[in-house]
């Protein structure tokens, strides 16, 4: 699951690097998050992780610490996070979080786009059975004894542990994210890159050009710039 969680979000990064869109997709994460925590990074979990992932798409610093002045303005709408779910071509299941300060031009636009793949929108909750959520954190190799670090972190939630290019992949229970977070930063490693993502309990396997399919309606729906992820219950092939 990790190797193919790290195949994912590098098509997700590399597609966001490839538009204007990335930084308004960073910039929503911070205005939540500061919306709902507070604008010190030190005191706000979320905040911190939508900084770093900012950080990883290159965003300036500058324009990070604009965003944050903006969210942290009374005058600045809040934004509403509501997820989509629906099916792709071929069965595929399609679930769309979104950010939005106009839910009817956000789903008006995922209907059209599922409508335009040849897939349909679905109720809210109708794919949760199909999907699971759980914390990430790519970091450094922390010093030490690695059999003891792992132990560790068993104790703030640790699920799963992967090596992979960009550092060590770690998994977490999804309600110890924060707990995690810190026992992370109390032993000064160096996170790369977190988050939460829902991942799929059961896969479906498709051939090549049914593939593309999916990889079209998914690059669409990203695209826009109220879908800030997309998740399918799709198992990748290998390149």
């Amino acid at each position: 699951m990790g190797r193919i969680f790290e195949k994912r979000k590098d098509r997700m990064f590399a597609r966001w690097a490839k538009t204007a869109k990335a930084f308004t997709k960073a910039g929503k994460e911070i205005s939540i998050a500061v919306k709902l925590g507070g604008p010190d990074p030190q005191s706000n979990p979320r905040l911190r992780m939508a900084v770093q992932t900012a950080r990883t798409l290159n965003m300036p610093k500058d324009r990070i610490e604009s965003a944050i002045k903006r969210a942290s303005s009374k005058d600045e709408a809040s934004l509403q996070e509501i997820t989509y779910e629906g099916y792709g071509p071929h069965g595929v299941a399609v679930v769309v979080e979104t950010a939005t300060n106009n839910p009817t031009r956000t789903v008006a636009n995922v209907r059209s786009i599922f409508a335009h793949r040849q897939g349909a929108l679905g109720t809210t909750g109708s794919l949760d059975y199909l999907f699971g959520r759980r914390g990430f954190f790519t970091i450094a190799t922390p010093p030490g004894d690695m059999d003891d670090f792992e132990l560790a972190m068993i104790d703030h939630g640790l699920e799963d542990i992967f090596e992979s290019e960009h550092g060590l992949l770690l998994y977490c229970e999804f309600q110890k994210f924060g707990e995690m977070q810190r026992a992370l930063e109390e032993r000064k490693c160096e996170v790369k890159s977190a988050g939460l993502q829902r991942y799929a309990l059961t896969t479906v396997t498709l051939s090549a050009e049914q593939e593309k399919a999916i990889d079209g309606l998914t690059a669409e729906l990203e695209e826009d710039d109220d879908v800030q992820h997309v998740y399918t219950n799709l198992l990748p092939r290998e390149s």
